[in-house]
């Protein structure tokens, strides 16, 4: 855990960095594919040529895959999340100085701010099963962007209690969760029947997108507090979501017509209601095999071990005098080194196995996480290290390792959905993975609470620290649920050992 990580965030991004979780599971497989009619069996097989061909070349690649305008409508939509970054720094010094919030009740609120993350099978239950205006990916897109701006310009504007806050940040991260289910989607459709190698240049072209947006807005989050203050910064935020809703254009998707393609059902009509009873007869008999169920379960372990970031905000700001423009230059180095950990994986490690990875990050992460008890106790000045390049060098290493860890979470949550559902399954698994990481997070906010850790109080906080950073090794003699892959194999040797494999 880092000092830019500590900076409580207002979306849940798989951030056990998104959060990262980043938000964040199986390779093995899909288990015994769900049966689909014949029409949608025809219509996904179109579906599936349609993009092989559309794809074929236009010239221009990153991280390995072609920028087709619908590549470049994901990586735009991530691209948002990532310089969404901007209010971050904004929303936790508004929550610290002007609503005097402690670090108990801060980490509740961004706790708060992440239920949206957890129920975004429903966003993709919506997306799969309601097109919009006759489109399923489109539409929903346009929304996200237009709520994303309702909800900042309702913090740059009414926003003055802990609860009107809370409901905004809620809101905007709404719009966030429902848009990364929707690309999500589509990332699937591509990544399905692939190996682990193509599937992983997707992520790392979604990811290395958001990480770049991070680097974009980083040094401005800090400056811009500084310069002209919170609202300031929530009224600029406020326009960028309204990217989502114009880039939504460059998503090619044929226009939904008819019954037998998923029409427009009235919302408690008898359409509805049967359309509602599949899909989740569908999902559960996904979710219920053991080689998805395992590996999730898995996974929401290794989220929900307690995090005292929270603390460390409140000690670099209020004891270390850490100002938000040097935080600001702090979340550069770490959306830089993000984006190193998503070059690492890419390039390095998406052929290796999940359980060597899992097992390697999580034993270097604790130990170098037991770095941040030498900035608490001062012990890096006495090594004549300022606590300002400590704090970054620290920063930095943790956050290129944190997110190398959490991308194989995305690879093999993508490579397990079936055809037609891709956004709900996809959701289902993330929102697991999310769980755990806010389960996390409340304990850490009770442990801080015990450890009697307040906003001008920190004795206790190495304490905390050591506890949280040993509690990361707990799911580790748990990593037989996983799959003991072989990621080498081609595409189609590897979609029939999804099909066979338990």
């Amino acid at each position: 855990m880092s000092v830019a990580a500590s900076t409580p965030s207002p979306t849940l991004r798989h951030d056990k960095s998104e959060k990262q979780f980043l938000d964040d599971e199986i390779n093995a497989g899909k288990g015994d594919m769900l049966p689909l009619n014949v029409e949608e069996e025809i219509s996904f097989s179109n579906k599936a040529v349609t993009h092989k061909s559309r794809y074929l070349s236009n010239g221009v690649k990153c991280f390995g895959v072609e920028l087709s305008p619908d590549n470049f409508a994901v990586a735009m939509v991530y691209f948002v999340q990532g310089v969404l970054g901007l209010a971050r720094l904004a929303v936790s010094f508004y929550l610290k100085d002007d609503l005097h919030l402690d670090p108990a009740e801060t980490a509740v609120i961004s706790g708060f701010s992440a239920l949206p993350w957890l129920i975004k099978p429903l966003y993709g239950f919506i997306s799969d099963s309601v097109p919009l205006f006759g489109y399923r990916r489109r539409s929903y897109l346009v929304l996200s962007g237009l709520l994303g701006a309702l909800s900042w310009t309702l913090m740059a504007t009414f926003v003055d209690s802990k609860y009107s806050a809370a409901f905004s940040i809620l809101l905007g991260s709404l719009s966030v969760a429902f848009s990364d289910v929707v690309v999500d989607s589509m990332v699937v459709e591509r990544a399905r029947g692939e190996s682990q190698s193509v599937s992983g240049s997707l992520q790392s072209l979604c990811w290395g997108s958001s990480a770049f947006g991070g680097i974009v807005s980083s040094y401005f989050s800090g400056s811009l507090v500084d310069a002209y203050g919170v609202r300031f910064v929530f009224g600029v935020t406020a326009l960028l979501p309204l990217i989502t809703s114009v880039v939504a254009v460059l998503v090619k998707e044929q226009r939904v017509l008819g019954p037998a393609r998923g029409q427009l059902f009235p919302l408690g009509g008898p359409g509805f209601i049967e359309s509602s009873k599949q899909n989740i007869i569908q999902l559960w008999d996904a979710v219920k095999q053991p080689n998805v169920f395992l590996p999730t379960l898995f996974i929401f372990l290794w989220q929900a071990t307690p995090q005292s970031d929270s603390a460390m905000f409140f000690f670099t700001t209020n004891k270390l005098g850490f100002t938000p423009e040097f935080l600001g230059r702090v979340k550069l180095v770490t959306s830089v080194a993000s984006l190193l950990g998503v070059g690492l994986y890419n390039g390095f490690l998406k052929k290796v196995a999940l359980r060597k990875i899992f097992l390697v990050t999580t034993i270097t992460g604790t130990a170098l996480g037991m770095t941040q008890v030498l900035l608490v106790t001062g012990l890096n000045r006495k090594l004549g290290i300022s606590d300002e390049w400590f704090a970054i060098g620290d920063s930095l290493i943790l956050t290129v390792l944190g997110q190398a860890s959490f991308m194989p979470v995305l690879v093999l949550a993508a490579r397990l959905c079936p055809e037609g559902m891709e956004a709900t399954l996809f959701a289902t698994l993330m929102s697991v993975s999310n769980g755990g990481s806010v389960l996390g997070g409340l304990i850490g906010a009770g442990l801080t609470q015990v450890f009697g850790v307040t906003k001008d109080s920190f004795d206790n906080l190495a304490t905390l620290i050591i506890l949280c950073n040993l509690s990361s090794l707990l799911p580790l003699p748990l990593l037989g649920l996983l799959p003991q892959d072989n990621p080498d194999v081609d595409s189609n040797v590897s979609e029939d050992i999804e099909m066979k494999s338990n």
